[in-house]
């Protein structure tokens, strides 16, 4: 059987941290900023961790299931 590939858009777009789960950026924060308050866009700078649903997919996603 051949090895699996990493998806490329995946691998980019999440980190594992040290207890193995999956961290990822807040979406929101490309355009039309001058519409959304201060403190919006400061929260939305932070990293926040995958949920636990969506977790096995992702890391289908990066080959490591």
């Amino acid at each position: 059987m051949p090895k699996m590939k990493t998806n490329s858009g995946a691998k980019k777009r999440f980190k594992l941290t040290g207890s193995g789960r999956i961290k990822r950026q807040k979406a929101g924060r490309s355009h039309i900023l001058t519409s959304k308050s201060r403190k919006r866009k400061r929260q939305l700078r932070n990293d926040t961790l995958v949920h636990k649903a969506d977790t096995p997919n992702v890391l289908h996603c990066l080959a490591l299931r």
